[in-house]
């Protein structure tokens, strides 16, 4: 399903009513280019599942974890090269600690995400350069 957002409070909306809908274990695999919401996607996700605290890109700590209802490991694939550098992080465990995992950059490490990985995409609208399209793919009624 695609999505129009006009603003930033919009995106942290829908990435909150989201948050509502997801189960302990889901992944999340955001693309998009910079500047396109996925931090604000993010911090409304933090805000459905119950996490307090203030989200923040984890571009230089490469994941942060954020305590709640369903705690949020939040995760940022720009700096590595490769999946490879994932699992030297302990990637595989984070699916089974009873959160969701939410991905930033994650066409770089795909190949190793699980099969139900829910899609996130974020991009730009021509009618206005704040419109953000979001299509999410993975979650039945959403």
């Amino acid at each position: 399903m695609e999505y129009l957002s006009h603003s930033e409070a919009e995106t942290e909306a829908l990435g909150e009513a989201l948050g509502k809908r997801l189960a302990p274990g889901t992944v999340l695999a955001f693309q998009g280019e910079l500047g396109m919401g996925k931090t604000a996607f993010t911090r409304g996700l933090a805000r459905g599942l119950g996490c307090t605290g203030r989200v923040t890109s984890p571009t230089f700590t490469i994941v942060n974890e954020y305590e709640g209802r369903i705690p949020l490991f939040h995760f940022d694939m720009y700096r590595l090269p490769d999946s490879d550098a994932l699992f030297d992080i302990g990637w595989e465990d984070y699916p089974g600690r009873g959160g969701v995992c939410a991905v930033e950059w994650s066409e770089r490490v795909e190949d190793a995400l699980p099969e139900d990985t829910v899609w996130v995409r974020f991009s730009r609208r021509p009618e206005s350069d704040d419109w953000r399209g979001i299509t999410v793919e993975g979650v039945d009624g959403f």
